[in-house]
């Protein structure tokens, strides 16, 4: 998932780091100038940061029935199937790294999204052990191309270089107004990318929200700048498993986007102010039942 191309890594070396370098961002829309504007939360809210960058309600209700009214959603497919790849991804990663053998079947069915949706979404298990075992195969052949390189390296340091991965880093966001501990999907610690994982046949530009504000929240708090991001995407097309990834700048706009977003929707719940159902619904919105019943 983590691994960039060929391709990839060329874009890097050669676009987005001189980019970086050439336009460097604006030092009040660094995560650790946090306690001045723009920056600087207007509201004395935590809100997590799946509803900051989410935009799948136009309007913003999401947040306001979340946080104001304390209404879930309905778990639907694609839900479903998004929280079983990020936690199939995550385990794959984590046992290899830690070098434990784990049988897919027995952990995926001791993990709390099988027993949800075990009886109502028969595909997310297949799809799960599809990536399940492209990530285990993708992390043993970095590993063993890494030890024919350094035959004088320890398993240690070969691990480290080959796969610079803190996986689901836990992280408080609280000096940018957001709540708890965030998870983020992955940062790799050589070459300072933070990746978010879309299990999403569409392509949204606001997906770019998520790493902007995972690179904000890690310069909040260790202070060292953070430019790169990447969405990666999971697409399966029947039981091909297609990975495209979206490697960017993390620029003064999307700061300010995100810092905006923030704003607004911190505004509503502090306010306490329903914005409204959108004229037009997100097809797969948890909280489509809510606003509009079973129409």
């Amino acid at each position: 998932m983590f691994f960039l191309s060929e391709i990839e890594y060329k874009l890097l070396i050669n676009r987005i780091l001189p980019l970086a370098r050439e336009n460097p961002v604006d030092p009040s829309l660094r995560g650790w100038n946090w306690y001045t504007p723009p920056l600087k939360p207007d509201y004395d809210v935590k809100i997590p940061m799946f509803l900051v960058c989410s935009k799948y309600c136009p309007t913003g209700r999401d947040a306001y029935l979340y946080m104001v009214e304390r209404r879930r959603g309905t778990i639907n497919e694609k839900i479903a199937l998004g929280a079983a790849i990020h936690a199939t991804v995550r385990k794959a990663i984590t046992s290899f790294l830690r070098g434990e053998e784990i049988d897919f079947d027995e952990w995926y069915e001791e993990t709390l999204i099988a027993k949800s949706v075990r009886h109502r979404f028969t595909g997310v298990k297949e799809r799960s052990r599809i990536v399940w075992e492209f990530v285990l195969t993708r992390c043993r052949s970095r590993f063993m191309d890494a030890m024919s390189r350094q035959p004088y390296a320890s398993m240690e340091s070969i691990m480290a270089t080959a796969l610079p991965f803190l996986i689901e880093h836990r992280i408080s966001g609280e000096l940018l107004g957001l709540s708890g501990l965030l998870t983020i999907d992955c940062y790799d610690y050589l070459r300072n990318i933070i990746f978010d994982i879309k299990v999403s046949e569409e392509e949204h530009e606001w997906y770019r929200l998520f790493p902007t504000g995972y690179a904000l929240v890690l310069e909040s708090v260790y202070e060292v700048p953070v430019d790169v991001g990447c969405i990666v995407y999971v697409k399966f097309k029947g039981e091909r498993l297609t990975i495209k990834r979206d490697l960017f700048y993390i620029n003064d706009d999307l700061r300010s986007w995100w810092a905006e977003e923030r704003d607004q929707k911190t505004r509503l719940i502090a306010m306490k102010m329903d914005p409204g159902i959108p004229k037009n619904c997100f097809k797969d919105c948890m909280y489509k039942e809510i606003c509009r019943g079973k129409e």
